[in-house]
């Protein structure tokens, strides 16, 4: 409870504001709800063999709690998570999940190295991603996503790859989805220009790119190198949004480090800022669509 002194002097107690989930609680909810759902159990029979009450295995799927330790323990039990990484994972997330932001190293080889920023972009209700040197991974064609990832990734096996490549188009899926997400995308000239795989493979994807701009739930704008500086140059970035006004928004950079999750108001607002002036910077969507066909023609 906060105490405020209204005008005359008296004192008000005002509700505090609930604070938003966590990255980590959000994550740990998601895994949450998917293990009940392989395990094909109800809530009401999770807490007939848990004695958990279901009120607060609710509060557990809905990033609205954190779970102790012995709860957590018996829910993992009862899903059989037995194998000694994800379970250590599942603890140490629940341990953390007070903590904001996160810098999250992965393993290359792994699609793994996607979970985390495919769980929320799932449950993302719009995305907001400017690129500098990329196609976006939401518009990239099979071939395009393949030859980036072989290039960026030199010492991967082809198995790495293919697995990496399967995880990228599977990810397209949200907008197709009902309903879908809603997709701002704003690239550099640079990255329409940079022949990704060869002329062929490029030509395949700036057509792919094009053809996507005339989706309704897609809004594509190019940045042109007429507009010299501008505030995108230091590298990409991804803003998640949530229509659930208890779920804050998200910010994703990915790194050589690893993946970077920023989501304090201050970092949240920055990068929004950030990406309303590359969109006043950019081309309008039909002049986009314009500058992407001469690039095509120019393969």
């Amino acid at each position: 409870m906060i105490v405020n002194v209204d005008g005359l002097g008296k004192i008000v107690a005002m509700p505090a504001r609930r604070p938003t989930p966590t990255l980590r609680l959000r994550r740990l909810a998601a895994e949450l709800r998917r293990l009940r759902a392989n395990a094909g159990l109800t809530r009401e029979e999770v807490t007939e063999r848990t004695g958990i009450n279901e009120a607060t295995l609710y509060r557990l799927e809905a990033a609205k709690a954190r779970p102790q330790a012995r709860t957590l323990v018996a829910l993992l039990d009862l899903y059989d998570v037995t194998n000694t990484g994800p379970r250590a994972e599942l603890l140490a997330l629940a341990r953390q999940s007070g903590e904001e932001s996160w810098l999250r190293s992965f393993p290359s080889e792994l699609p793994e190295a996607y979970t985390t920023y495919i769980s929320f972009e799932g449950e993302a209700g719009s995305l907001l991603n400017y690129e500098c040197l990329y196609i976006p991974g939401l518009l990239q064609t099979g071939d395009y996503a393949r030859a980036a990832l072989q290039r960026g990734m030199p010492t991967a096996t082809k198995d790495e790859i293919g697995r990496l490549v399967e995880a990228r188009i599977s990810r397209q899926a949200v907008l197709t989805r009902e309903p879908p997400l809603r997709l701002w995308a704003i690239v550099d000239e640079a990255a329409l220009h940079r022949p990704v795989g060869g002329a062929s493979v490029m030509k395949a994807q700036l057509e792919h790119l094009a053809a996507s701009a005339e989706l309704p739930q897609v809004t594509l704008q190019a940045l042109p190198y007429a507009v010299g500086g501008h505030p995108g140059m230091p590298g990409s970035f991804v803003i998640l949004q949530y229509a659930d006004a208890g779920i804050s928004d998200v910010v994703y950079i990915e790194s050589q480090a690893g993946d970077l999750f920023l989501e304090s108001d201050t970092d949240v607002t920055r990068f929004g800022a950030i990406f309303e002036h590359l969109r006043a910077l950019a081309l309008p969507p039909d002049e986009s669509v314009a500058l992407i066909t001469a690039a095509t023609r120019d393969l």
